[in-house]
């Protein structure tokens, strides 16, 4: 997939699906369906519009650009959101950037998405231009809600990853750099990869977690991953990501560490003895290798 920003996507015409996308979640994919280019904003427009109340984002612009590729869209045009880019009217927004640079011949946007400074364009805008033809998505429901980025961010946040995974249509997943510990868990006979949660974008809640590691060679392992603040000992950290690769004997220090997420085990606690954690640990590793090899 080819991945540009905005003043250098080359001219030609094209049939594209416009949002944020943050996720790409199974309303932003009816949206995308058909489209041969994604049309996204970076950074969050909340950023910039509303500084300090924009959401802990689900995806990274790599990790979003991965999934619009696995839907079938071959480039993802990158709108750089400034205050500038926000102060343009609604009709700038459609002359200049859908029709001049990037000769919409096709529009899809979801039924809740306003565009222009103060948001004034809408849908109803965009379906009164025939310089292209425009198609308008109703909101998804499932199991009676309406399906956004927002109400993920709350079951991740809360812990519930594996139905977050059935709403995003993928499983949520955190990338991050393995960085040096403690050791403890080496000590513990269980040695961990440390991930440091990424500033401005969503962690799951505290707890332990049955997921699936993929290393820097693109092999997957199974992987018992504790979220939370290690409170049998005090570490003076902060919040970590330990996962404890199953079965698999290397040096993870410094390279790329991919984590998905199947199932939430059970809540962060502390234990009476170092001997009781050591016993519960075995558990989750023999609890998340059945969860990981079901799947």
């Amino acid at each position: 997939m080819m991945v540009v920003p905005l003043h250098e996507a080359p001219k030609r015409a094209r049939r594209v699906a416009v949002g944020t996308f943050d996720g790409v979640h199974l309303g932003h994919r009816e949206v995308i369906a058909g489209a041969d280019a994604v049309v996204t904003f970076d950074p969050h427009p909340v950023s910039v519009i509303a500084p300090g109340h924009q959401p802990p984002l689900l995806t990274t612009l790599a990790r979003k650009a991965e999934l619009v590729a696995e839907l079938g869209a071959a480039e993802l045009v990158v709108i750089p959101f400034d205050r500038s880019f926000a102060e343009r009217s609604a009709t700038e927004f459609v002359d200049l950037v859908l029709v001049e640079a990037l000769g919409a011949s096709h529009v899809s946007v979801g039924e809740n998405f306003h565009f222009g400074h103060r948001a004034l364009g809408g849908p109803g805008l965009l379906a009164a231009d025939g310089r292209f033809e425009t198609r308008v998505v109703p909101l998804l429901e499932v199991d009676g809600e309406i399906v956004s980025s927002s109400h993920i961010r709350g079951l991740i946040l809360g812990g519930a990853v594996e139905y977050a995974g059935r709403l995003l249509g993928s499983r949520f997943a955190i990338d991050g750099i393995v960085e040096p510990g403690e050791r403890r868990g080496r000590e513990l006979g269980y040695p961990t990869a440390n991930l440091v949660p990424r500033d401005g974008y969503c962690t799951p809640g505290h707890g332990v977690y049955a997921c699936r590691a993929r290393t820097s060679d693109g092999a997957w392992h199974a992987a018992a991953v504790s979220i939370g603040v290690r409170p049998m000992f005090e570490t003076g950290l902060g919040e970590l990501i330990e996962a404890h690769v199953v079965d698999f004997d290397g040096d993870l220090y410094g390279s790329e560490l991919r984590i998905e997420f199947h199932r939430r085990l059970r809540g962060e606690r502390r234990f009476s003895s170092v001997d009781e954690l050591v016993e519960q640990i075995g558990r989750d590793v023999r609890e998340t290798r059945e969860i990981v090899a079901g799947a």
